[in-house]
């Protein structure tokens, strides 16, 4: 039972809300980088696989937040108008 305690650290780890997107990407790339090294024992892989996955995530959020805030200004016959960003996922 204490192994499952052990993976839930790694959420606490991380502290999602006090990371900005770049800090978690830099995190991210970090664990890539060891991941795709090879040279880390099959536990330290699996949780540093879920901490990179907890990290996808928290970027993905916060790059809905930001495309949420953009809007474009779109010139129209009655002069600028405010419209949301239409984001590609949408598009494909």
């Amino acid at each position: 039972m204490a192994k499952n305690g052990a993976a839930g650290n790694t959420a606490k780890e991380i502290e999602a809300p006090a990371l900005t997107f770049e800090q978690a990407m830099e995190n991210l790339e970090t664990i890539v980088a060891k991941l795709e090294s090879g040279d880390v024992p099959l536990e330290t892989a699996i949780e540093l696989f879920q901490e990179g996955m907890s990290l996808s995530k928290l970027c993905g959020q916060k790059l809905e937040q930001v495309e949420r805030r953009i809007e474009m200004l779109v010139e129209g016959d009655a002069g600028l108008q405010r419209k949301p960003f239409a984001g590609t996922k949408e598009e494909a």
